[in-house]
Formats: structure tokens, C-alpha cells, sequence
């Protein structure tokens, strides 16, 4: 057993310089070396009541992966965490692990918690460029299972069905599998390259994936169940329908939803030259919201080459994105407008973006979130220069399968309906992640994904 660190502070990652990354999409953060990674992972004091494993959505062991680290035993560390966490490179990179693990952590008590995320990121790194990689693929066990979306909750549904023998099927809408992974978080954030090794990593496993397949239009699930003999069907179609204010002016050119320049930025490489869908240089951007969709837009136009500003309608200490990523905003020279609400986007003769009209904001009492609800200052009107508006206030489920499937149970806003364990209103049907939650973060979807694997073992164990 390696001996306790008890410093304070935890070891702070280095990131690149703000003046230089601001002009490419290379990866921000630099990760750990094994030095840090070790004494950052000895200030774990291996609490008896590990209070960071109930704050983990999967279960991952972590004081026992910390302790491997600690003592230098990286691949054994990686064994206990991919025994829980099927996609390690990606929630050590994207996961909030200020408000789940390391928020739990003792340590934080009297300093700053474990970097828990950042060990986890060394970790699997480590393994990706020193391990053997290779996986012996289970006994077929003579089933076959669909998983509809290749998002994070749909390869870790797909990922423990594979490990227990199911012949699974993975559908994708789009051309490359990966879901949010690769159309939503940008490049600096996750490199895609990450993604892929994780996606062949399931293939290896046995895990069939077919891309350009809409689920809903080009197949339907009773066709899946039917005529190509899967005897149970995991939607894990997230949650791709943006939302928009429908304020005048949102049909003007140069009004995108955060999904749509996302998806051109990230999947179909706006910013290379030649990309076949690029997007047109702004200089002015204004982008409405404060999440980490909101942050990804922002940083994403920032590289592009536009002066950008994050227009939030509450205060700095509301914002919900992660800390971490409004900081590395701050930083690149990002503008934030707190307390400042869309009213109106102006238009010139040709219907382009020329402005935006907004009023100033105070906060007033608090709403069924328990945040306080803003209300606008009379008389308080202005026009915020910008050429393009993009508009990062949430997501919902998309209502293609919903329309799709008889006897479906939905919700009000197109989520599915399903309990803790994934099952639906349809026998052999279950969901889990976006599509039933609405937009939430990679590790929660991962962990319904998990549980909706369980679920589907026995349900077709007791058949």
C-alpha cells in the first residue's frame, strides 16, 4: 500500500495556452504524467464508508482503482474501472465529476476533493497507448438484441448485452456511431479519435454496428422485432430536438440551434478547408443559454474566428454549465451578458441576422426549479451587435419513434416512458438515457443503459 499524500490541494492539470488553442481544435487539457498521476491518486485516504461510489452513476470502485494507481499498477486499474465503466477516456474527460464523485469526496471537507476524473482520464489513456487492447469475445449465448442510438447510453446497454453473450445489433441514424460523443462535444473537449477506439472496442466485443440506418423510417422496431427476429429492442435515441424561444426573427439567416452548428462543427468538420457544409464566417456571435451545450457553441464559434458573447438571462452563479468549462470560456475571450434576455432578432433587407434586441434582467422570486426567476427591467431595452444567433436552451426526445409505434406510452414533451429498469409500455421494448430523461449528462445516460441491460437479460432469461 502506498503511502497517503495529504496535501490540500489537488494536482492541477495543465491545460494549453488560452491565446494559442483559441485557433485549432486540438485537445485542451494535457492530462496527467504517471509522477502525478500517482501522487495525486496516494491523497485518497480509502474512507471506510467510500462515500464517492454512491456518487458515481455506474459503481465504479474507485478507491480501489485509486489505490492500483497509486501503487503504479495502471492496467490493473483500468481492469477495475472498465468492469463498471464501459467508455472511461470519454466520462474521465466530459463527466461532472464536481457534483457526483469527487463532490462526495472526503477530502473535500477540508481542501480540495481527489481528482477523481482526472485519474480516470490517465487511466484509461494509459491504456489505450500501453495495453494489449485485446478482448476475447463471450460464448454466444443464441440471443439477439437491437439497441437503437449509439449515444452513451446505447453503447453501454450494447457493451454489457455483448459481455454476456446477446448478439447485439447497434443502430445509428447518422454515418458515424458515437452519438452526442461525436456530433455534440467539440474536438478540444473530446477528440473523436478517443471515440472511435471505444466504438472498436464494443466490435471487438461482437457488437454489430450499421450507421445510416433511421430507425422509424427505414425500419420500423415492430419490423426489428418481427421480420429480423430480435427479441428485444433498447431505444437509447437521446434527445436531438432543439428548443427554440420563438421570438420574432428566428427564421432569419444566421439563426442556428446549438445542435445544428455543433453538428457541423463537430461530424461534418466545418472548420477544415473544403468542408461540404460549412458555415458561414460570423464575426459577431451571440449565443443564448448558459449550459455546457451553450460553452461548446460559444468556444466552437470563438475558433471560427468570431467575437463571441453568451447571453444568460440569470446571474453568473445560476449558470449551469460545469465551472471548469465556463473558466477555460473566460479565458479564450469569450464576452458574458448575465442577466440579459432575448426579446427580438433583428433582421437586414436579405432576412440575415443583424442584431439582437434584448432587455435587462433582476431576479425575483424563486420558480418550481428553485431558482430565482428572472424578470425583465421595464424600459431597459438595447440591441446587441451580432451577424449570427445561436440558440443552446435545451433539448427534447425526437417524436420520430413515438409516432412510429403503436401503444408506445410518451410524456408530454415526446419522452419515452419507462421505469428504473428500462422497461416500456411494449413487452421487449425498453429505453433508457435522453429519450426518456430528457438532456441530461454522458454518465447518467450510460448508467440507465447499464440497468436497461440487466433488465433485458431477465427479461429474456424468464421467457
Amino acid at each position: 500500500m502506498a503511502d497517503f499524500n495529504m496535501t490540500k490541494n489537488k494536482y492541477t492539470m495543465s491545460v494549453r495556452d488560452p491565446s494559442d488553442r483559441c485557433s485549432d481544435f486540438r485537445e485542451v487539457t494535457l492530462g496527467y504524467d504517471e509522477e502525478a498521476a500517482i501522487s495525486e491518486a496516494k491523497r485518497c485516504i480509502r474512507c471506510k464508508t467510500r462515500p464517492c461510489v454512491s456518487g458515481c452513476p455506474v459503481g465504479v470502485d474507485i478507491p480501489e482503482f485509486l489505490s492500483l494507481v497509486a501503487d503504479g499498477k495502471f492496467e490493473e486499474a483500468y481492469e477495475v474501472i472498465s468492469g463498471s465503466n464501459p467508455l472511461p477516456a470519454v466520462t474521465g474527460r466530459v463527466c461532472p465529476q464536481e457534483t457526483q464523485c469527487e463532490g462526495k469526496c472526503t477530502r473535500g471537507i477540508k481542501g480540495e476533493p481527489v481528482a477523481i476524473g482526472c485519474l480516470e482520464r490517465f487511466v484509461a489513456d494509459y491504456h489505450r497507448e500501453h495495453g494489449a487492447n485485446v478482448q476475447e469475445k463471450p460464448s454466444p449465448n443464441g440471443h439477439r438484441i437491437a439497441v437503437v442510438g449509439s449515444g452513451p447510453s446505447g453503447l453501454a446497454c450494447a457493451g454489457d448485452l455483448a459481455r454476456l453473450g446477446y448478439s447485439v445489433t447497434l443502430f445509428e441514424a447518422l454515418h458515424l456511431a458515437g452519438g452526442v460523443l461525436v456530433y455534440g462535444i467539440p474536438e478540444f473537449r473530446l477528440p473523436k479519435d478517443i471515440v472511435a477506439f471505444e466504438i472498436g472496442r464494443l466490435r471487438d466485443l461482437g457488437v454489430e454496428v450499421v450507421t445510416d440506418a433511421a430507425v422509424g423510417r427505414s425500419v420500423t422496431v415492430e419490423e426489428l422485432m418481427g421480420e429480423f427476429a430480435f427479441e428485444a429492442v433498447y431505444l437509447a435515441t437521446g434527445a436531438g430536438l432543439p428548443r427554440f424561444m420563438h421570438i420574432k426573427g428566428e427564421n432569419s439567416i444566421g439563426v442556428f440551434s446549438a445542435n445544428e452548428y455543433l453538428t457541423r462543427i463537430n461530424l461534418m468538420k466545418a472548420y477544415t478547408e473544403g468542408a461540404a457544409t460549412p458555415v458561414f464566417p460570423a464575426k459577431k456571435v451571440a449565443v443564448v443559454g448558459g449550459g455546457n451545450v451553450a460553452m461548446d457553441a460559444a468556444r466552437c464559434a470563438r475558433r471560427m474566428g468570431a467575437e463571441v458573447t453568451v447571453v444568460y438571462r440569470r446571474g453568473e452563479r445560476e449558470l449551469p454549465a460545469r465551472r471548469e468549462e465556463i473558466g477555460h470560456a473566460k479565458e479564450e475571450g469569450i464576452i458574458f451578458r448575465f442577466l440579459t434576455n432575448p426579446v427580438e432578432i433583428l433582421a437586414d433587407e436579405t432576412n440575415a441576422v443583424c442584431g439582437l434586441r434584448c432587455v435587462e434582467m433582476k431576479l425575483g422570486e424563486e420558480d418550481a426549479s428553485g431558482r430565482a426567476r428572472p424578470v425583465a427591467v421595464e424600459g431597459s431595452d438595447f440591441v446587441l451587435e451580432a451577424d449570427c444567433v445561436i440558440m443552446a436552451l435545451g433539448t427534447s426526445p425526437n417524436p420520430l419513434l413515438a409516432r412510429t409505434m403503436t401503444g408506445l406510452k410518451c410524456g408530454p414533451h415526446g419522452e419515452i416512458v419507462a421505469d428504473e429498469t428500462g422497461r416500456t409500455s411494449l413487452q421487449g421494448v425498453f429505453a433508457g438515457g435522453d429519450a426518456v430523461t430528457g438532456s441530461a449528462t454522458v454518465i447518467l445516460a450510460m448508467g440507465a443503459g447499464k440497468r436497461a441491460a440487466k433488465s433485458i437479460d431477465e427479461y429474456i432469461r424468464s421467457k
